[in-house]
């Protein structure tokens, strides 16, 4: 199934339902000709079918139907990172080598300053003259190919350049599909489209609204005062965010008037405990789901009952296989390990929502993909329901004093701490240790963080429950835990000294309590 043909029969099926709901509503048979419109207007410019096309918008209906209207020319949508600086973006344009780059008001200055690093820069349009009447040149090609590209996607590049992942409408069909089944979301469903489209999550949101002809709500850029607004006038009633988007709409003191949420569902990061009792005690779900996948492959395992076993990824999705074996770098996918034992996750590349390699990087896919397997990098432990627990990433190990410790097995003991606003485990140099397990938290009361470093400090030695071994050599209150667009923890940034200090156990000072702004 390809996504150009998915839309019409949606429009077909329900021409009068709202396909886009919010300030700008479209029904499906006006969403069906939007993208025509704009599908002719891609090709009049000069791209053929086959071609890549950038996608340089904050987001939105425009961005949402620019990427349908590329499907349906049988282009390959390629929505770059708004929050990309220019040396990322000219890199990106560059690997991709696109017929035609589109932007908006808000990215037309940072693609120029992009092109700027190429040799051969592509040719750039704004989206308002796509919408504008203009004589087409062509009509539409026949629909795509489920082996044909739909969409190509950069992955964050937290430990290096982005990479693309070009995936075909065979997988992007059949990730929206299994995102409808394990997530229990109805045909005719109202959901926030609030997560960017240049990410995995954005994307399933989009076209799992599609396939089962439900009503996307969009918010082209977050905000939480908005989001509760959308959420509680179009009667929303499925959510899939980052766990730092629920702690702010938690935050706005709104969130149990949001009576017509059903769904609720996450992914990108762990989630806390206490926050998920907080949402489940705000609006009662009938279904919250914990999504662990890739843009690689969408689905790895589901966790079903997040009110329950809060945190638990869960076993394998309807389309997935998963094992785990041996965390040593390089273990061949059959080195399984026993139950109870903490291995290396891989996924079966069979699952139709799977990549079939990087894009112009067989350097990354002989690293992460080995006898049919794709091997994430991500640790877990299977608990006796048979149900996946996952402990960190094999990168992010410390080996402490000779002993390999995992930082979200101590951050979950971390999380009940109440002066802490949030916590990251990692590990930096240490003479003795040679790593040290090191908490860098931002401190719940920020007015005396000196204080707030005592108060954790007992915390931890008295009531965290951790042993000598886990427990944490150093604390740092922070301002800020840095995080990604999409709200991934950037660990690495913290290991590099990335962070404005308030408070330190290794310093004999520490800077003064900080003002609050008025």
């Amino acid at each position: 199934m390809d996504f150009a043909t998915t839309l019409r029969w949606a429009a077909e099926r329900y021409p009068q339902r709202l396909g886009v709901g919010g300030a700008h509503p479209l029904t499906y048979a006006e969403w069906d000709q939007r993208t025509d419109q704009v599908a002719m207007a891609l090709l009049s410019t000069g791209p053929v079918p086959g071609d890549r096309v950038v996608l340089m918008l904050q987001g939105g209906e425009p961005l949402a139907s620019l990427h349908l209207a590329a499907q349906k020319a049988n282009l390959t949508s390629v929505p770059l990172s708004t929050r990309f600086g220019a040396h990322e973006l000219a890199h990106c344009i560059g690997d991709c080598s696109p017929a035609l780059i589109v932007v908006d008001d808000t990215t037309a200055d940072l693609v120029s300053e992009a092109c700027t690093f190429l040799q051969t820069p592509a040719a750039i349009i704004h989206a308002n003259d796509l919408r504008a009447p203009m004589q087409y040149a062509r009509s539409l090609p026949s629909a795509p190919e489920e082996s044909d590209l739909s969409v190509m996607l950069y992955t964050s590049g937290t430990t290096g350049k982005p990479k693309g992942v070009p995936r075909t409408h065979k997988a992007e069909h059949s990730a929206a599909v299994a995102h409808l089944i394990q997530t229990g979301q109805p045909t005719g469903a109202v959901s926030l489209g609030v997560m960017p489209m240049f990410h995995t999550m954005g994307l399933r949101s989009l076209l799992a609204s599609v396939v089962s002809a439900g009503t996307w709500v969009p918010q082209a850029k977050f905000s939480a005062d908005e989001s509760m607004e959308l959420i509680i006038d179009n009667d929303i009633d499925t959510l899939y965010l980052v766990p730092t988007i629920y702690w702010s709409l938690y935050q706005t003191g709104r969130f149990p008037e949001a009576r017509s949420v059903r769904r609720l569902a996450y992914a990108g990061a762990a989630m806390t405990s206490t926050l998920a009792q907080q949402l489940v005690e705000a609006v009662q779900p009938e279904r919250f789901v914990n999504h662990f996948g890739s843009t690689e492959i969408y689905t790895f395992t589901i966790g079903p009952d997040s009110a329950r076993k809060p945190g638990c990824a869960g076993r394998a999705g309807v389309f997935s296989n998963v094992r785990l074996v041996d965390p040593v770098p390089g273990a061949h996918p059959d080195q399984i390990v026993a139950k109870g034992e903490q291995g290396q996750i891989a996924v079966s590349m069979d699952s139709p929502e799977a990549f079939t390699g990087y894009w112009n990087r067989p350097d990354a896919d002989a690293k992460s993909i080995r006898d049919g397997w794709y091997f994430p990098g991500d640790l877990a432990t299977e608990d006796e329901d048979g149900d996946l627990w996952v402990s960190g990433r094999v990168d992010d190990m410390i080996n402490s004093g000779g002993e390999n410790l995992y930082p979200e097995e101590i951050e979950r003991s971390l999380a009940g701490c109440p002066y802490m606003e949030n916590v990251v485990v990692a590990g930096t140099p240490h003479d003795k240790w040679g790593s040290a397990v090191t908490a860098f938290f931002v401190p719940a009361d920020r007015t005396d963080p000196r204080l707030t470093l005592a108060q954790v400090e007992t915390w931890v030695r008295e009531k965290s429950g951790l042993p000598s071994l886990q427990r944490p050599k150093r604390l740092v209150a922070i301002d800020a835990i840095p995080t990604s667009g999409v709200g991934k923890i950037l660990r690495r940034r913290l290991v590099d000294g990335d962070y404005k200090v308030l408070a330190d156990t290794e310093s004999n000072q520490s800077p003064p309590p900080a003002r609050s702004s008025q």
